[in-house]
């Protein structure tokens, strides 16, 4: 029996690795597993389905084959991280990348915490951040802000579904967040420290969840082959 080369496969991103990293990576593998099966060479397609930032580990789902074509299916749905951000700081990328700006050595509460956190529950509209991969007249919005170009991004309308903080230790807060397609969570993360009013950036984040699908049940990418590749309807 042949193996298989349409569906999906799921993968967990480690940490520095770019989404292109991992579909380089995994189209390499299945088409030297194919030449060595069928004694012919062929580019195996292989896709993502919205990317993952370097700094970010967990959950990719890498479309092969004919399910290229339905990337954008498995973009959409919800997604759940678990984030850590940095209290009393602020980034000029939202994230550990950026330069750093001191802001207010405030060392809130655990009630307020809790209290602010679930204060962006529900439906809202979020800036996204200019280092960012949307496009703006063909142009990656990340390539014009580091050209140092001006970004000027518009609000979109996201909803977080649930949040809630794992730990608390300051500077460094842990929090679970589960969020529609298209939530920033390092504008997020900015949003919560400019409301507590001591500035945060994104010092973490990891994603656990796209849908049903979980990062439990993920290969890493070095074990990527046909074999993990799973059909769904």
């Amino acid at each position: 029996m042949s193996s298989n080369y349409d569906g999906i496969v799921l993968v967990d991103k480690p940490l520095g690795w770019s989404s292109f990293d991992v579909v380089a990576k995994i189209r390499g593998a299945l088409s030297r597993q194919y030449q060595e099966e069928f004694g012919v060479k062929k580019k195996i397609k292989v896709g993502h389905t919205g990317t993952l930032d370097p700094l970010a580990s967990g959950l990719m789902i890498v479309v092969v084959g004919s399910y290229c074509k339905r990337a954008q299916e498995f973009s959409k749905p919800d997604k759940v991280y678990e984030a850590q951000m940095t209290l009393g700081l602020t980034s000029t990328t939202g994230d550990e990348e950026g330069i750093k700006t001191k802001g207010a050595s405030l060392k809130i509460k655990d009630e307020e915490l809790r209290t602010v956190l679930k204060s962006f529950l529900g439906k809202s509209l979020q800036t996204p951040p200019m280092y960012s991969a949307i496009k703006i007249n063909g142009q990656k919005a990340y390539d014009l802000a580091r050209a140092g170009k001006e970004v000027k991004l518009e609000p979109r309308t996201i909803e977080i579904f649930a949040i809630e903080l794992i730990d608390y230790s300051y500077p460094k807060v842990d929090f679970r967040v589960h969020v529609s397609s298209g939530t920033y969570i390092r504008s997020l993360a900015q949003d919560i420290g400019e409301k507590l009013g001591t500035g945060a950036y994104l010092s973490g984040l990891r994603r656990t969840k796209v849908a049903e699908y979980s990062v439990d049940e993920s290969c890493n990418v070095p074990d990527v082959s046909a074999e993990k590749i799973v059909l769904v309807p």
